[in-house]
């Protein structure tokens, strides 16, 4: 059985694509290139490419490869190559929206639990997100922060070292988040309960995020911030 939520000092979150959406700020800038050309892209054609582009093994790091990436995909998109647009991709982050959800539910959130955030983003981009999303963190760790990103089980130390600077450890850590190849998967791994927000429930495929070699059934499972939001609402009430 799950753990209650009151059980938990931390909860950690992933950014972009659990708070952030990354996948409609992706499309919606193709879109607008798209338009200038002349052209039309399908929006879930546009996100298998980025998928694939972004994980090949020259890859940097998130978000100023999506001028990289662009170059990758635009010509398969009958998009123009050039490196105006892909500067363009590269600094979209700034513009990207939360999840009409996410903010609120993480103003709830902060009210019984210490947040983190931990996103393979750079300070940058992350820095723009956190206005977006009301700046709600405890402590905020990025790419920069930790020379790596998830999966990368040292990611993870990082925070677990952060807690253990409180006389805490990973046993008081509910990790949420939506992407089972980053997250959940190795979240479990490590032995920290987890929650996964399936933001794609009501589409196919794994949409801009790289498919897990194996799915991990969660500790726990929604399909919004707000449906967390609600539960942890819920379960303090019947402690109380």
């Amino acid at each position: 059985m799950a753990r209650a939520f009151s059980e938990f000092k931390y909860m950690t979150f992933d950014v972009v694509g659990t708070l952030i959406d990354f996948e409609g700020g992706i499309t919606s800038c193709l879109a607008g290139i798209a338009a200038e050309a002349g052209v039309a892209v399908d929006g879930e054609e546009a996100l298998a490419l980025y998928r694939q582009a972004r994980y090949m093994p020259d890859a940097g790091l998130f978000p100023d490869d999506l001028a990289r990436v662009y170059m990758v995909i635009a010509p398969r998109l009958g998009l123009p190559a050039e490196e105006k647009y892909g500067v363009r991709l590269r600094d979209s982050p700034s513009t990207w929206k939360g999840f009409p959800d996410s903010a609120a539910a993480l103003a709830e959130l902060a009210k019984s639990h210490r947040l983190i955030a931990m996103t393979n983003a750079r300070r940058w981009a992350l820095d723009h997100f956190e206005k977006q999303l009301g700046s709600p963190f405890f402590a905020t760790f990025t790419a920069d922060d930790t020379g790596t990103e998830k999966p990368d089980p040292v990611f993870f130390q990082n925070v677990f070292d952060f807690v253990a600077s409180f006389g805490d450890s990973k046993d008081d850590i509910l990790h949420v988040a939506q992407s089972q190849y980053h997250d959940i998967g190795i979240s479990r791994a490590l032995g920290t309960t987890n929650c996964w927000i399936e933001r794609r429930h009501a589409q196919k495929g794994y949409g801009g995020t790289i498919e897990p070699e194996r799915f991990t059934v969660p500790d726990y499972h929604f399909t919004s911030m707000a449906a967390l939001a609600a539960a942890v609402r819920e379960s303090l009430k019947e402690r109380t």
